[in-house]
């Protein structure tokens, strides 16, 4: 079976804050990523080995643009840094006991 069949696809935009190496002006780029989120529950057909990997399947989001053109200078640059994000379900809300906030996102 393919993992994709585990994962639901939308595409999405994030404005991020980037600075242009050429002319080092700051400004909101918007950037678009594909989010792959876990189904609820296993498709039809699957067999151990499936049912195996999709236990140990998580939502992630990857990025779509590799580059990036200044509004100011129009050269284009690259995007560094991570191009996969995992989104995690099991991040404590402010209010409960388990929170840190000096290790909140560290985890």
């Amino acid at each position: 079976m393919d993992e994709r069949q585990f994962y639901n696809e939308k595409p999405e935009t994030k404005n991020i804050t980037l600075m242009c190496p050429a002319c080092r002006r700051e400004d909101s780029y918007p950037i678009r990523w594909i989010v792959r989120t876990k189904k609820n529950e296993l498709p039809r057909g699957a067999g151990e080995e499936d049912k195996k990997r999709f236990a140990l399947a998580r939502s992630y989001m990857v990025r779509v643009d590799e580059l990036v053109a200044c509004r100011k200078c129009r050269k284009r640059f690259e995007l560094t840094g991570q191009s996969v994000v995992l989104i995690s379900s099991d991040v404590p809300s402010p209010n409960s006991p388990d929170f840190d906030p000096e290790n909140f996102g560290n985890r």
